[in-house]
This record gives C-alpha cells, sequence and structure tokens, in this order.
C-alpha cells in the first residue's frame, strides 16, 4: 500500500506464529519515523483486539497478539486499512527532558576516546552533545532505554570491540549517530562519555509508566560537576516544568 503524500510503503511479514513485522518504507526518514509511531499508537487503541500490541522502533514495528483470538490475517487486513496519509508530515509533539550528565573520567570512560575519533577537544564533545535537544526516537532494551538522535559530530561513533559486562544505571552513551540514556545497568558496546545521577525507572505503584519519556520526547543534557552530581543523586527525572 502507497501513500502519495507520504511516499511510504507498508510492507508486512510473519514473526512466529504470534506477531508481525510491519516495516515503513519511504525516502524520507522522519515521514517514516512518524508513521511508524503513528500506526503503533493507532494500533494500540485496542479497537482491533485487546490482545494486539504494537511496539514501534524508527522504521517498523513489531505487532503481536494471541493468535488464540485473532489471526495474523485479520490484523494485516486491519492494518492494510490504515490511511498512510493522514497527519503524515506532522512533526512529533513530545515535552523536553532536562537531564544533568557528569562527563568524563569514571562517570565517562570513552569521552577522551570519542574526541580523539572526532578530533575535537574532550570539551567540544560535551558542547556538542548539550548544543541541541535529542529527539527519542524509540525505546530500547534493556528497561526501556531511551534511543535518541545523536549529537552533530563530523564522524560516526564506532562501538567497543569488546563489550562492557556492566555499564552504571544513567550512563549516557554514543554509538554511530546515536545516543542513549540506560535506565539500569547492564551489558553495553556504546561509547560511554557520562553519567545522569537523575533516577530513571519507576516500578513502584502508582506509576504508569515505567520511565518518565516516551518517543518523540525530547532531551537537553547539561554538563554539571561531581557535586552537583552527588546533589541530585537519586532526584526522579521529570519533564521540565513549563511542559
Amino acid at each position: 500500500m502507497t501513500g502519495t503524500r507520504a511516499a511510504t510503503h507498508v510492507a508486512l511479514s510473519p514473526c512466529g506464529d504470534s506477531a508481525l513485522r510491519v516495516t515503513v518504507e519511504g525516502a524520507d526518514t522522519d515521514r517514516v519515523w512518524n508513521a511508524v509511531h503513528r500506526l503503533a499508537g493507532w494500533l494500540n487503541q485496542g479497537d482491533l483486539h485487546p490482545t494486539v500490541t504494537a511496539v514501534a522502533t524508527y522504521d517498523a514495528v513489531l505487532v503481536e497478539f494471541d493468535p488464540y483470538h485473532i489471526t495474523g490475517d485479520v490484523i494485516a487486513s486491519h492494518i492494510h486499512s490504515w490511511d498512510t496519509t493522514a497527519d503524515a508530515a506532522r512533526a512529533a509533539d513530545g515535552r523536553v527532558i532536562d537531564v544533568p550528565v557528569l562527563f568524563g573520567g569514571a562517570a565517562g570512560p570513552d569521552l577522551d576516546w570519542v574526541a580523539d575519533v572526532v578530533g575535537v577537544p574532550a570539551a567540544t564533545v560535551v558542547d556538542l552533545v548539550c548544543a541541541k535537544d535529542h529527539l527519542i526516537r524509540c525505546l530500547g532494551g534493556p528497561a526501556a532505554s531511551a534511543m535518541m538522535d545523536g549529537p552533530d559530530l563530523d564522524v560516526p561513533v564506532p562501538r567497543l570491540a569488546t563489550p562492557r559486562l556492566r555499564v552504571p544505571p544513567g550512563a549516557v552513551s554514543l554509538a554511530g549517530r546515536q545516543a542513549v540514556i540506560g535506565p539500569v545497568a547492564a551489558p553495553s558496546g556504546w561509547r560511554q562519555i557520562g553519567r545522569t545521577p537523575l533516577d530513571i525507572l519507576s516500578t513502584g505503584q502508582g506509576h504508569d509508566t515505567v520511565v518518565p519519556y516516551r518517543p518523540g520526547d525530547r532531551v537537553r543534557f547539561q554538563p554539571i560537576d561531581e557535586a552537583r552530581y552527588t546533589a541530585l543523586l537519586g532526584t526522579p527525572m521529570t519533564y521540565r516544568a513549563d511542559d
């Protein structure tokens, strides 16, 4: 199915007997990303069946379902009825999260390495990271990590040849043209340039979601020193007050 305004094509493929992969193809990556997340939101409204859930990434949606209650063919037919052109150019309507970060040293063991690869001082890397809002494109593993557009560096950042077995919660890392904030301690091959003292994961009662952000939100990094890091340690991550 092709929409003339959106210039996107939707392709479906099975993933086992209880999931479909829906890939949105198009020349404009932002239009594709918008279409993917609009499609996931449409499917998650529950109109099709309550057992159907959709997880969006950069250019595809994983649609999971209970095969005892609905079939992949029914879901596929429903998806093919979706209007790809509706609000195709709509920009993400997200909120801003200010994220203080202690850069370099033990908090960012790869900052100097990234600076060498890019060919600029470490302070310039920090300036570039903090110079713009970073759009969260999707939530990745583990534990809904914030996968976002990276800083405007001249070259993509290579990953570690051997991933670390443990990167601490709150790590701010780069790889390729992307940036990520990890909510929990986990292995990672990304280049860690800093760490936020904010508490990201919320699993207690009274929380609608385990993390305070969603795709379409924007992150603004702010450099802090060790004293400020210590003072903010354990503070819950929240949206900017004026949002």
